[in-house]
């Protein structure tokens, strides 16, 4: 027998056999199901919190699969609507997990409402909370409107923020989903501003004076009333590059992040500051992620913005690019909001 005719004959006995080919098929079933394809309960764990969405109105609304729903080519976001402009760029971050959204004049209550969400772990928390949160905050306030409840902004916000972070905790246990996200609301009604922080993104105010006013405060594990609290549930803090609750996650405050959740080392209960515009007379305020707060201060970020006010993003769009050229190596989002083009009508502060 010449020796193509025993390879041949070998093929087809042993490698070209059913037997064989029934083999190889369940070895990569193993193979993906044990690596980088998800098995198939997972699919179904997936589409069972696709349906809870659905049900919930949220269909299309928080992309299950962690991707974000905007178009994978486009390296910055950027949006310019009366008296806000936005800038945000996904860096030098394989994803972009940063979210933002506005209110304006809402159903003509005199209340607007802005929100920087900074995403870690994955999209799906940023995403949800920005939806969830907006929409949720909205209902309450036209309750409010029809006087079916009573007003109190800080509360309102504080227990819908932690309702959201319920509602996201149940879907990323379904979903096997361990991303978190920070919150930062500023709402403004009747010429008064609430600003609630939950986490280590950062708001800012520059008075009638040109003077920073701080909106927030950062939520970081190295604190002192963060350790503490840390300490008491029975967790720890390390450095690794930064500080770390758990040597995990730098910021001691977000929604999800459900593994830290289970024993409180995180929490989502937000610290809030109210402030009366026609005292402050701003002439603008800029919310932000920390990949800006990485490369600036918050005297600087003031006064950059001061002089570049007349801009087309009233200076956001040229903070951020600085903040990417410093070597902040974050998603990097601005939010300005340029009072001196603010409509009475929206903000209600006749007395300006």
């Amino acid at each position: 027998m010449t020796l193509v005719a025993a390879t041949s004959r070998f093929f087809r006995l042993y490698i070209l056999s059913p037997e064989a080919f029934i083999v190889c098929i369940v070895l990569l079933v193993l193979y993906n199901s044990l690596t980088h394809v998800k098995p198939i309960w997972q699919v179904v764990q997936k589409a069972k919190v696709k349906l809870q969405l659905k049900w919930r109105g949220q269909k299309n609304v928080a992309n299950i699969d962690g991707e974000s729903p905007d178009d994978k080519t486009k390296a910055s976001w950027q949006l310019r609507r009366e008296n806000v402009a936005i800038y945000a760029i996904q860096g030098r971050r394989p994803h972009m997990e940063d979210r933002f959204n506005v209110v304006n004049d809402f159903e003509h209550t005199n209340t607007s409402i802005y929100g920087i969400f900074d995403g870690h772990g994955g999209e799906f928390a940023a995403d949800f909370t920005e939806k969830t949160l907006f929409k949720c905050l909205m209902v309450r306030l036209l309750k409010i409107a029809l006087g079916e409840e009573t007003e109190d902004i800080s509360g309102m916000i504080t227990e819908e923020m932690l309702e959201v972070d319920k509602e996201l905790l149940q879907l990323a246990k379904a979903n096997l989903e361990i991303s978190g996200t920070t919150a930062l609301v500023a709402l403004i009604k009747n010429g008064i501003l609430t600003v609630a922080n939950v986490g280590d993104s950062r708001g800012v105010i520059c008075d009638k004076e040109g003077k920073m006013l701080p909106l927030s405060f950062d939520h970081k594990p190295q604190q002192l009333k963060e350790r503490k609290r840390i300490r008491q549930a029975g967790g720890f803090i390390s450095f690794n590059g930064v500080w770390r609750v758990a040597g995990v996650l730098a910021t001691s405050r977000a929604l999800g992040d459900y593994p830290l959740k289970d024993k409180n080392l995180v929490i989502a209960e937000p610290d809030i500051l109210t402030f009366d515009l026609s005292d402050l007379q701003p002439q603008f305020m800029i919310l932000a992620t920390d990949g800006l707060w990485d490369c600036f201060s918050s005297e600087e970020a003031v006064e950059y913005i001061k002089e570049r006010l007349n801009e087309p993003h009233f200076g956001a769009k040229s903070l951020v690019l600085q903040a990417y050229y410093r070597g902040s190596v974050d998603n990097i989002t601005v939010m300005v909001v340029n009072f001196k083009l603010k409509q009475v009508s929206s903000f209600g502060m006749n007395d300006w």
